[in-house]
């Protein structure tokens, strides 16, 4: 009798100590079986407008400055314009061109073009005095992958295909600079003249009749800028976006 009783008082003691971690091990296993419930799924709003530019700005301002473009001018939708730059009547700036107006200005005049990927910078000062922004006058042609610093071209000249224009550089009018020439700073192209080369160097005089026809190429370009300029819209689409947010709020337009 006495083992018996000393039994039943172990018991529940052993009771005890076993039942909560069997009641764990439950839970644990319960909660394994349980599935995680899934993330939630962020959805685009219908409202959001399709940008097809991939976060690139093609109006850039820079403190005060910000870059002008006349009404009639043609400017590409991946083309970049930052700072003190304008761009006159009748003027063209083709695809994946640069103007950086950062540090000083520059003009791109009437009926002049700006091919692609052209790349236009200005300096804040010219070693050589002249002055240190870029400018580009009436009826010039700038042959694409051009790059241009702080230079001056007059009206009426042909910059080819790869040419470099460096710091202080001067094209004066009825002037040709052929494919891939490099022009150093300070160094003056004079009028009615052909100069090809690295460094670029005198090759012959134009004839009356090549002068007529750059005026020529200039004004065609033109004309195929408007075909262009006829499928974009001349201003901003930020209305679009506008519109549909006032008309998601229930906004009369």
């Amino acid at each position: 009798m006495a083992t018996l009783a000393r039994i039943c008082r172990r018991l529940p003691r052993a009771l005890s100590t076993t039942l909560p971690g069997r009641a764990f091990s439950a839970q644990a296993a319960q909660s394994a079986e349980t599935p995680t419930p899934p993330a939630p799924v962020i959805r685009e709003s219908p409202d959001r407008v399709k940008w097809d530019y991939r976060g690139q700005r093609k109006i850039i301002p820079l403190g005060q400055w910000a870059p002008k473009i006349a009404v009639d001018a043609y400017v590409a939708p991946n083309v970049v314009l930052a700072g003190q730059v304008v761009v006159y009547d009748g003027a063209s700036v083709w695809n994946g061109a640069v103007l950086r107006g950062d540090l000083n200005k520059i003009t791109v005049g009437f009926c002049s073009n700006v091919q692609e990927r052209c790349v236009i910078h200005a300096a804040w000062s010219s070693p050589t005095g002249l002055p240190a922004e870029t400018s580009i006058e009436r009826f010039v042609t700038v042959g694409a992958y051009s790059l241009l610093r702080s230079c001056t071209i007059e009206p009426e000249c042909i910059i080819g295909q790869h040419s470099i224009l460096m710091e202080g550089s001067l094209v004066e009018t009825h002037s040709i600079l052929e494919a891939g020439s490099v022009v150093p700073p300070g160094r003056r192209i004079p009028s009615g003249e052909l100069w090809a080369g690295n460094p670029a160097k005198f090759v012959r005089k134009l004839t009356h009749e090549e002068t007529l026809e750059i005026p020529k190429l200039a004004v065609a370009i033109n004309d195929l800028s408007k075909n262009y300029f006829s499928e974009y819209l001349p201003y901003s689409t930020v209305y679009l976006e506008v519109e549909k947010m006032k008309s998601s709020l229930g906004i009369s337009i």
